[in-house]
């Protein structure tokens, strides 16, 4: 299973939402020129995210977007079904016939076991860590 894109980018924007959990609505714009990513692609990836109850949306001058639940409550996994569809490392993983039908379903559960139980708040102390481990130098 290779994530494409939209999911990467999908989780890029539910984290930064999840760092600012509790602020207020942010706008897409500032998330887009944050992570230096296209606003119009970010666009395209909130109507999933709000329909299945990850994001919602507040518009208004002070608008923008923010979690539906607290980081805490949302995986990783939740965001990728979303903008991948389902979890499996083969197409056609149905058929039971495949001689590597137990790697592929074991492979398969494994991901979701480590999507599953990775939070949004997970994600988010672990940006903030690698944050405080960098370095600053000054002229």
């Amino acid at each position: 299973m290779k994530i494409s894109t939209k999911g990467r980018y999908g989780l890029t924007v539910v984290v930064a939402l999840g760092a600012k959990y509790g602020e207020g609505p942010i706008p897409l714009r500032q998330i887009a020129e944050e992570q230096s990513l296209s606003e119009a692609y970010l666009e395209q990836l909130i109507p999933p995210l709000r329909n299945h109850g990850i994001v919602k949306s507040v518009r208004g001058a002070y608008g923008g977007y923010l979690l539906a639940k607290a980081p805490e409550e949302i995986t990783s996994g939740d965001v990728i079904r979303v903008l991948e569809g389902p979890i499996q490392p083969i197409e056609g993983l149905d058929d039971t016939d495949v001689p590597q039908y137990t790697l592929w379903v074991r492979i398969r559960d494994a991901v979701k076991d480590v999507l599953d139980t990775t939070t949004i708040a997970d994600l988010v102390a672990t940006n903030d860590q690698s944050n405080k481990n960098s370095y600053m130098f000054y002229i």
